[in-house]
């Protein structure tokens, strides 16, 4: 069967620079940090001081009151975006075609932020005390859930749990999902909040994070002082539909998913192979998906969390996919803007590169300063630049050695 064509109409963000995808992305573009001190609680006896909040989110205002409180905080994050992403796209489905709408999106961890105050509640009131609404908030499949009856999409649902790979192995199995002709229109990506007490103390206490309490150079990917990443969170929403199905609607065109490339480190729990195979393994598999040559790529928006050996792995992976063109690429680290999203990672960052794609420009690797020989590509450091660009990958690597590659192209008529 021939393969279908699958293009972006819309897409929804709600982020640690903005509540919506141009806020985010012209603070990106602009050099802005979205890092700054913890305010969700009370981190004075913790080493971490610093994430990625979303700042001024109003989920009642957004979603209604009633149905806010129905929702912990990642799905609330998920709905809005993906609220914007529908209207983005300017797509309600015909009540014949919902049947052929699916949505897909991960989350890394779910309801952590519930989990930890229901448990609180329990130890005080006793367990049979807590919330009915613990379950049906707190599970990690719960933001696909309410998406779909937000948005009527009748197809398949599902929640792809890959933790920091997860919004990107949403984005590809729904290009796969289109694709291979399961259904015509899909909302895709990844949602996490779980800046909370226990999160950023089991992060801390595995000597994840940095615990630097300066903005400036507390997420600083490729640089040599980087410590570690900051934990952010957020959300970001894509409409992907079948090329015929969105040309015949008039629909606006981002830009064309044409690759992707998924595989597994078998290797750690926690850290990257230190050849960097796994990773190189999916930026291939995404290239010959999309019948690609490696020398067409101009940008990469890595996964970059600021953490050694990931971004050395990266650097190495890149290099053993792109030989001597690896030197001609910009490679640049979006969570030295945002933090590090989870689950919602590779779908934010998706986002940003099919932006990348569309406008004409690569966003930079803020706060960088000194440069580290383990990671001496072009990361596009502390400005960003107007370039054309046909062709863009996005990679998330994920603890349990996850691997996700997705491959945009520019859209052209």
């Amino acid at each position: 069967m021939e393969k279908r064509r699958v293009v972006i109409t819309g897409m929804g963000a709600v982020t640690p620079l903005g509540l919506s995808v141009s806020e985010s992305w012209q603070a990106l573009k602009s050099g802005a940090c979205g890092i700054g001190p913890i305010t969700r609680y009370d981190a004075a006896g913790q080493k971490v001081k610093l994430a990625g909040e979303v700042k001024g989110f109003d989920a009642a205002e957004l979603l209604g009151r009633q149905e806010a409180r129905r929702m912990a905080r990642f799905t609330q994050l998920a709905v809005a975006a993906a609220k914007e992403a529908l209207a983005d796209g300017n797509f309600c489905p015909k009540q014949e075609e919902t049947g052929a709408c699916s949505v897909i999106v991960s989350s890394g961890i779910g309801g952590q932020d519930v989990t930890e105050a229901e448990h609180t509640r329990g130890m005080e009131k006793g367990f049979d005390r807590i919330s009915p609404l613990y379950i049906p908030t707190a599970i990690g499949n719960m933001a696909a859930g309410q998406i779909a009856i937000a948005a009527g999409f009748a197809g398949m649902c599902t929640c792809p749990v890959a933790a920091c790979a997860g919004g990107t192995y949403a984005v590809g199995d729904a290009f796969r999902h289109i694709r291979d002709g399961y259904a015509q229109v899909c909302l895709c990506g990844g949602t996490e909040s779980c800046i909370t007490p226990m999160a950023i103390g089991g992060f801390t206490s595995m000597k994840a994070l940095t615990v630097s309490q300066d903005c400036d150079r507390a997420s600083i990917p490729f640089d040599r002082e980087r410590s570690g990443f900051v934990l952010g969170e957020g959300a970001g929403i894509l409409l992907l539909e079948e090329l015929g199905h969105a040309q015949e609607r008039g629909a606006r065109i981002y830009a064309e998913v044409v690759g992707y490339g998924a595989t597994c480190d078998a290797y750690h729990m926690t850290a990257p192979k230190p050849d960097g195979s796994g990773a190189a393994e999916a930026m291939k598999m995404a290239l010959v998906d999309g019948g690609v040559l490696p020398e067409a790529v101009a940008y990469i928006n890595a996964h970059g969390t600021s953490t050694q050996l990931n971004d050395a792995c990266e650097t190495a992976a890149v290099k053993a996919v792109f030989g001597e063109h690896a030197g001609k690429l910009m490679i640049s680290s979006t969570k030295a803007a945002t933090g590090h999203m989870l689950g919602a990672a590779g779908a934010v960052e998706a986002v940003f590169t099919a932006l990348s794609v569309w406008e004409g420009f690569v966003p930079a690797t803020i706060h960088y300063s000194v440069p580290d020989e383990a990671c001496d590509l072009d990361v596009v450091p502390n400005e960003g630049r107007r370039v054309a660009i046909e062709y863009a990958m996005s990679n998330s690597l994920g603890f349990g050695g996850h691997n996700g590659s997705l491959l945009f192209k520019k859209w052209e008529d």
